[in-house]
Order: C-alpha cells, then structure tokens, then sequence
C-alpha cells in the first residue's frame, strides 16, 4: 500500500469505484468513442478533445486508447471528489502513486504456479501481474498532460497544467549542441511519468515455431500465422484485408499501415498463399463472395468478419497447450528478426516492410536475442578445457597450525624446504 498524499488525504485504503465506461458511437464520425461519467452523462471535456484528436488524422484506435487513461483519471477524481478543472499538482502526483500500485479492475490472471514478474519457462518473458506496467502508466501519464495542454489553449480547466514537465531533467534549449552525427535524445519528459525499461524484441525460435504450428487446428488459422511470420505486419493491419488485396502471382498482399493509414505492399512466403487458398476454398460458398469483402472470417455460423480479439483468443488457446505466453506481436518481431539476421538482405528492405519511420528502430532487431546469447553462451563454457587440479589430501589446519607447512603444501614460490 501507499501512504503520503496531500495535505489531509492518504492513499492507504483509498477505493477508486469502476465508474463510468467508454462506449464506441458509430452515428457520429467525429466523436468514435465516448466518455460517460458515473451518473452515465457524457464527459464533454473529454468528448471536444477526441474531437480535436480526430481532426488531426488520429485513428480510432487512437481515441480508444487515450479514452482508457482518461477513464482511469475520471474515476480517480470521483474518488477524490475533485473536478476535473479543480486539479491540482497534488491531485496528478496521488493519481501517479496510486496507478503504480493499483490493480487492474479486469486484469489478465497470471498463470497458475507463476508469480508476477517471474519468466515464462518456456519463452523466457515476464509474466503479466496484476498491475499496471510501466509504458501504460507513462502513456496515461503523457495522454493527461496533453488533455490539459489542450484545455489550456483553449481557456478552459485549471491555469496551470497539473501534469506539468520536469525542467530538472534538462537544462537550457532542448537537444543543445545536438551532433549531427547522433540521433535527437527526447527531453521532454513529465515529472510524474516513470521510468520504462527498454526491451530488446525477442523472437521465436523455428523449433518452437514448428510447434505453435502444429497446433493450430484451421486452414484459416495456418493461414494467419504463416502470412504473420513471414510479412512481419501487425495482427490489426492483416485482420483489416480485403479480398483483392491478395495477389497470388507476384506473392503481395497490400495492407493499411497502422500509424501512416498508408497503403502498402508487402511480400509474403508461398507456403503462405498454399494455406490462404485451402482455406477459401473451404469457406467458398458459406461467406459472401467479392474483391471488398472481408478476407478473414470467424469459423462459427453466423460467420462474421474475424476481429483482432477473436484471433488473440486463437492464439492464447495455442499457448495454454504449451505453457508459453507469446503473443500475436512477437510473431512481427520474429519476422523482423529472420530478416534483420539475412546477411543479402539490405537493413532499409527490412525497414520498409516493417513500416518503420525510423532506421533506429530497425537497428533493435539486430541486437542478439536472448535464447541466442544463452546458446552461444552455454556453448563457450563447453568449449573451455577443464582444469584439473588435484585437492590437498591432507586436513584443515586446525588450532597451532605452522603456515610454513601450508606453504610447502601448495607450493608456494620462495616457501622453505
């Protein structure tokens, strides 16, 4: 538990109550999802700023995650009984101290016999608590500052941001006397947002690929996961394809960028394409046939389109059969791995199917992944003679003992004879 708050509140025993919800509005373009407060009104601060956030190309995904951080500060301040305009500094600093130790309100269970934190045995990751991570805190961190930024220009809510930057951390103009030869280092960083661990990417091992994909039980999903393994896009951005977005003749498939909404190109594997077509030809007949019609659809009557929620759930099926806890994402960076690793495959190729914006990002596929530094590790050790080296058979000196005879007894240069 934390203890300390403001002056007169402690956050020992404090119950911030699961109030209010956010709900997708299909009727209205502007406004994707909105924010309804306890008593089950909309939120109209929250709901210009989804606005705004619309209007400058962000994507409905977008909304819904920044109305998540918002939702969890709308029902800290019920807790705390403090207007949304009314917040203080002290009110986001408790916020900070207590959604570093809060537990998620519908948090994923941790594997039975696993404590939270603690490596998966066979892929090596953490397991998931029941906490908030650390990159969900910074990102609510950072998408409340922004709320009140934008509130500010617009005269409404409080005269100071109550999540303000921390002017310690720098000092002077950011990024002064940048080398041209480096990349620019972010300075601008919130005094309440924590510090977030870098990770490395990790992938799967072919052996343990072999093994998720002899588990799979459909064509459609052999389908999903060898055209994952071997484009390297993201789960959403092959979930969201057309039919005529697949062209068999030249191995493409073209996809929608998850950030840019660009559209792209991407090669693919022909095993992949081999599967793709065993299972249209199991589904022709039962699914509305046309180049705009959806490609994946779920395996149930009534057949609907396959959402990213129902794949996830396919996917968690195959890791409960092998005690693993992979996830959609790491199959993107395994396909970024095998071909950051391909010695005739130049690093910007990587990058432009990847869809990355910046050749540093790339550059994280080429540090070793873990199960590799293992291997080759456990290997030098077996490499290295042994040394033999006889033991002293005589005793433990004991009480009175003459150094002199030890020395004798291990040879030591200069003892006497």
């Amino acid at each position: 538990m934390i203890d300390g708050g403001g002056p007169g509140r402690g956050l020992v025993g404090l119950i911030v109550p699961t109030v209010g919800r956010l709900v997708p509005v299909a009727e209205s373009p502007g406004e994707p999802y909105r924010l309804l407060d306890a008593a089950g009104a909309a939120v109209e601060p929250v709901g210009v700023f989804f606005r705004e956030l619309v209007a400058s190309g962000r994507s409905t995904a977008t909304v819904r995650s920044y109305g998540m951080d918002l939702l969890r500060w709308w029902r800290f301040l019920a807790a705390v009984e403090v207007a949304w305009d009314r917040a203080s500094r002290i009110d986001a600093r408790d916020f900070s101290c207590w959604i570093q130790a809060a537990a998620k309100p519908r948090g994923r269970r941790v594997a039975s016999g696993a404590a939270a934190g603690a490596a998966n045995p066979v892929t090596g990751k953490s397991t998931r608590g029941s906490g908030y991570a650390a990159a969900t805190v910074a990102h609510c961190e950072t998408v409340l500052r922004a709320f009140y930024d934008f509130h500010l220009e617009t005269g409404e809510g409080p005269m100071v941001n109550p999540f303000p930057l921390d002017r310690s951390r720098r000092a002077g103009r950011a990024n002064a006397h940048h080398n041209p030869m480096s990349g620019f280092r972010r300075e601008r960083v919130g005094r309440y947002r924590p510090r977030v661990p870098q990770r490395v990417p990790r992938g799967i091992l072919d052996e343990k690929f072999d093994e998720i994909f002899g588990l799979l039980r459909s064509d459609r999903d052999r389908a999903l996961v060898a055209f994952w393994i071997s484009t390297g896009v993201r789960a959403a951005e092959l979930l969201g394809m057309r039919v005529g977005d697949v062209d068999p003749g030249r191995q493409l498939v073209t996809v929608v960028r998850k950030g840019s909404r660009a559209v792209a190109q991407v090669p693919a594997s022909p095993e992949a394409f081999v599967h793709l077509r065993v299972y249209q030809q199991g589904m022709r007949g039962l699914v509305p046939a046309g180049r705009d019609q959806p490609l994946w659809w779920t395996l149930r009557r009534p057949f609907r389109p396959l959402t990213y929620h129902a794949a996830h759930r396919m996917f968690q099926r195959v890791n409960g059969c092998l005690g693993a806890n992979w996830t959609l994402h790491d199959l993107r960076h395994s396909a970024a791995r095998r071909m950051a690793g391909d010695p005739d495959l130049p690093l910007t190729h990587v990058q432009a199917v990847l869809g990355h914006a910046h050749l540093t990002t790339t550059e994280l596929y080429l540090a070793p992944d873990r199960d590799q530094v293992l291997e080759q590790v456990l290997a030098h050790h077996a490499r290295r003679p042994r040394r033999r080296e006889q033991a002293p058979s005589a005793p433990l000196p004991g009480p009175g003992y003459d150094p002199r005879s030890l020395a004798v007894l291990f040879g030591r240069p200069g003892a006497p004879a």
